[in-house]
């Protein structure tokens, strides 16, 4: 094979080598060209029907721009060169609709500016990728659940700036994971109004092209397409699409939180979880014992890449007056590639939870590398009602620093003290300073996250 013949892409979202490691097929198809310029047709069709329904347009120009305009006898080539001079896509496009349509051409893309179409289309996409975004949290929220009730009760070290503090369970800290993606479902289900909208304002949106017609025309398209009708013309007012993309800059977020998590607590020394097993996933060139965390790096680095692609959206708000000098076109850049990347994301979260594999026995042991001094806490609260807290700090104090200096275990150092075993046996030492019995609510916070998620609607 020629060097020219292979595909050209340049970018991970559609690179033969990364566009499954960073992004799903589906997602792609939404945000291919095909189905962009589809979605081009699709506007300007709808809106020839929609004109033809409140009488701007003759009926059977709207039939015949309906049934003349297809993808399928588009130049594509043509259409790139065009766009190339132009700047933009849409007269491209109307100059090959009008051909298509012959006489009736002449009412293709009436009363409408460039942007009406790109925008309309653009919200269609996004409508459609969020169902995607929707289906796939909705999916990952189940794993989360089943993980986190399997694991209710496996004990393990909570840890707090990268130090051991107090006991809790997995079942737990996948809890809390739960309750983020619970969250992010019910932001999507907000935000789809918001961002779901017809754009149909004419040159400088205040639809003066089609006299007392306009509103009629913008309703009956926005009936045609499935998408809400805004109050106002929104050339220029991106708030809706800038939350959708800060959206997916939450979500990627918190899959960049978990895969944190998953990663550190699959390195070597902690030894707690693993990714599942693919032979040959996450091997080393030169080192065949390892075992890297490959879907976490990926959800790591979409989270990065998502987070930019949020702050790009925020600053192409800052718009000058009813039509944009350049903010628009970030747009084009930040969208795509901020889905396909989420969508990705998630297809790594939904491997990678799916098949997590748990060493209960390894949290066990790491649980008790501290000798029991991670339960310094509930000894002392146990031994405050006999002792006086004070007095109960002071003594766990000492006994700790025992430990730390003359080895053996918090248990032993305490059973080594006349005024500890003036009021504790060793069975009762023994079972205060066992972590197990240290858990607080963890296991009943997983009961309640569990039963709130069961309630959102996906």
């Amino acid at each position: 094979m020629s060097i020219s013949s292979i595909p050209a892409a340049s970018t991970v979202v559609d690179s033969i080598l990364f566009r499954d490691a960073f992004g799903t097929a589906t997602m792609r198809a939404l945000f291919s060209d095909h189905a962009l310029i589809q979605r081009y047709i699709d506007v300007e069709v709808a809106l020839a029907k929609a004109e033809a329904r409140v009488g701007v347009i003759p009926a059977d120009a709207a039939l015949v721009i309906a049934r003349e305009s297809s993808i399928d006898r588009i130049d594509f080539e043509h259409m790139r060169h065009e766009t190339d001079i132009v700047g933009y896509p849409i007269l491209p496009l109307v100059h090959q609709l009008v051909a298509m349509c012959g006489d009736a051409g002449r009412y293709v893309h009436w009363g409408a500016t460039t942007q009406d179409i790109m925008d309309t289309a653009v919200a269609l996409q996004v409508r459609d990728a969020l169902d995607v975004v929707a289906g796939d949290i909705s999916e990952l929220r189940k794993i989360l659940a089943d993980l986190a009730l399997k694991h209710r009760d496996t004990a393990m070290a909570g840890r707090t700036h990268l130090q051991q503090a107090l006991p809790v369970t997995f079942g737990y800290k996948v809890a809390i994971w739960l309750a983020m993606f619970d969250r992010h479902q019910q932001r999507l289900n907000e935000l789809r109004p918001r961002v779901a909208l017809v754009e149909f304002a004419g040159a400088a949106g205040t639809l003066a092209s089609l006299g007392d017609k306009g509103f009629e025309v913008q309703r009956a398209l926005a009936e045609e397409l499935r998408l809400g009708v805004p109050a106002t013309t929104w050339h220029v007012a991106r708030d809706g699409f800038a939350e959708a993309i800060n959206l997916l800059a939450l979500i990627t977020g918190s899959l960049g939180k978990i895969a944190l998590d998953i990663m550190i607590m699959a390195s070597t020394e902690f030894g707690e979880v693993y990714e599942p097993f693919v032979k040959g996933r996450g091997a080393s060139s030169t080192m065949p014992q390892k075992r890297n965390p490959i879907s976490s790096e990926l959800m790591l680095a979409a989270s990065k890449a998502v987070r930019q692609h949020a702050g790009l959206m925020v600053d192409a708000m800052v718009q000058d007056f009813e039509r944009a000098t350049g903010p628009w076109h970030a747009e084009w850049i930040a969208i795509p590639e901020s889905f396909i990347l989420t969508a990705g994301a998630l297809h790594q979260a939904k491997f990678a939870l799916g098949g997590l594999i748990v060493d209960t026995e390894r949290m066990k042991l790491n649980l008790g590398i501290s000798k029991g001094l991670i339960v310094a806490e509930a000894v002392m609260m146990g031994m405050a009602p006999l002792i006086g807290r004070q007095q109960a700090h002071d003594i766990v104090y000492d006994a700790c620093r025992t430990v730390n200096e003359k080895g053996g275990s918090l248990a032993e150092a305490l059973a080594a003290m006349p005024e500890v075993t003036a009021h504790f046996d060793r069975a009762t030492i023994d079972r205060l300073t066992d972590p197990e019995n240290y858990l607080g609510l963890a296991p009943q916070m997983v009961d309640q996250a569990i039963r709130l998620s069961g309630e959102i609607k996906a």
